[in-house]
Order: C-alpha cells, then structure tokens, then sequence
C-alpha cells in the first residue's frame, strides 16, 4: 500500500528534524511526504529543504498563510495546499504534526491495521506529552477518538468524507463523517507516539471561544455542548474561565445563526453517538 503524508509546519525548526528523522528510521518509509511550511518565521523551510536532498521521499513547500493564527483553520488550509502537490496514486494518507517522534514501526502497524479490515476508514495511535521524566497519554479525548496529530485515512474514505474542513473540530467532524457513512474508525493503543509540543499550549480567550463556536457549528446542540464544555475545561489549568468562554462561544455563535459544519443527518449521529457514549460510562 502507499504512504503519502503531509505535515503542516509553523515555525517547527526545533522539532520537525526529529519527526523527519523518525520517518527516515521507520520499517516500512513512505512513498511520498511533503512539509508545508506554513509562513515560518524561522529556518523551517530551510531545514527541510536541506533533508530534502538527502532523501527522495520527502519535499517542501512554501504556503504564503495569513499571520494570524486561527485553531483549526490554519493547519487544514496548509494541509490543503500540501495535498494538492501530490497525486492521486495513493492507498493511505496521512496527517502529521509537525512536532513527533514516531516509533520505528508506525507506518508498518498503520498498513497492516488496513490491510486486515477492508471497512476501515481511519486509524491512528495515541500522543503521550513527558512529565516528570515519563511519557504520559494525554487524556484528553475520548479511547476511540484518533488524535488531529496523527490522523491517517484510507483513500476511499479521505474521499467519501469530502477531505477535511478547515475549521476548529475538524478532526471530530471527519470522524463522525466517516462513521456515518458506514467506514470504521480504529485506535490502537500499544501505538504510542511522544508529542514533543503539549496540545494547546500557546492558545487563549480566542481559541476556547473558537472552541464554543465549533460545538455549535457541529450541532451538538445546548445540553451536549454543556457536557462537552464542563469535561474538556476540566481538563485545563484554568477550568471556570475556559468554560465561560467555551459557553460564550458557543450562545456568540447561536446567536449570530453561524452557518453550520454538517447537515442535519450527520449532526444527529454525531449527538447520538456522544449521548450513547455517556451512557455507557454511566452504566446505563
């Protein structure tokens, strides 16, 4: 099967030598892989142009992005721009951070998870973040969610889902598409990869307003954006500000009649999927 992958980059020159580097040292490498390099203020472009000499698989390319950094958007459009490089003769694509260290056997066990299971849409591994000199899982989703920094798909589904959508939750969305649609959706979890960079790390106000908003444009509607609101705030190091915004977010967007992410169908699977799941851990 081939492997082609895209890695969005935003000033990832301290980081993207080892994710590359890691690639370079996997069992089974990739066909293609190509780096965007998202308007880098740093020696991004540089770096990899560099390795790119050095191995045929891999390239770069320069995404003139707007500075601003919006969640969600920005990575998709880049990702976007990466894609439309690359052709269509491939099995698996992959979505990459550009700020990984993948184990030496992740493109073989993702090919082979694919290869076993004709219906599966999408796979992925875990993100473990270090603590105390141990590389911990971030707990920050649900088991059967596969994290937006190591998402890969096989082609069929990348296409019948409609590609992802640049917008805070696309990579809930495009899970919830694919399920949808009939595709399976798998994690592993003896696939750890260490994320070198904690998730949300330089994000504020903004982005958990952006979070509220999101909720709303994927119909989760008033009660299940209030659950989801209390159990991810709880999650952060200020957890009642965090929710207010993700609240305030979310009535912003109510109010303003946002245009939604998916139709009707799709977003009441997704409301029913949720619901069961919280059924589920409480016993019901």
């Amino acid at each position: 099967m081939r492997v082609y992958i895209v890695i969005p980059a935003y000033n990832e020159a301290e980081f993207l030598p080892l994710t590359l580097m890691t690639l370079a040292h996997q069992t089974l490498l990739p066909d293609q892989v190509v780096v965007v390099d998202d308007n880098s203020k740093d020696q991004t472009f540089e770096i990899t142009q560099k390795l790119a000499e050095k191995w045929a698989w891999l390239r770069v390319l320069k995404h003139d992005a707007a500075q601003k950094h919006v969640p969600g958007a920005k990575v998709i459009k880049a990702f976007c721009a990466g894609l439309q490089t690359l052709d269509d003769d491939y099995d698996i694509l992959m979505k990459l951070d550009a700020d990984l260290r993948l184990p030496e056997n992740y493109i073989e066990t993702i090919v082979g998870h694919f290869k076993k299971n004709d219906n599966l849409g999408m796979v992925g591994g875990f993100a473990a973040i270090q603590k105390n000199g141990d590389w911990i899982v971030e707990s920050l989703t649900n088991k059967d969610h596969i994290r937006g920094a190591l998402k890969s798909y096989r082609k069929a589904c990348f296409k019948d889902i409609g590609g992802l959508i640049p917008a805070m939750g696309w990579d809930t969305l495009d899970e919830m598409t694919a399920r949808y649609k009939g595709w399976q959706v798998r994690t592993d979890e003896n696939l750890i990869v260490q994320h070198l960079r904690p998730t949300g790390q330089s994000y504020a106000k903004e982005a958990h307003l952006k979070q509220g908003e999101a909720f709303y444009q994927m119909r989760y509607g008033i009660v299940l954006t209030f659950i989801a609101s209390l159990k991810l705030a709880s999650k952060k190091k200020k957890p009642l500000p965090t929710f207010i915004h993700y609240q305030q977010g979310f009535w912003q967007a109510f109010r303003k009649k946002t245009p939604y992410l998916i139709d009707e169908n799709v977003g009441k699977f997704l409301r029913n999927y949720r619901y069961q799941q919280i059924f589920n851990k409480i016993g019901f």
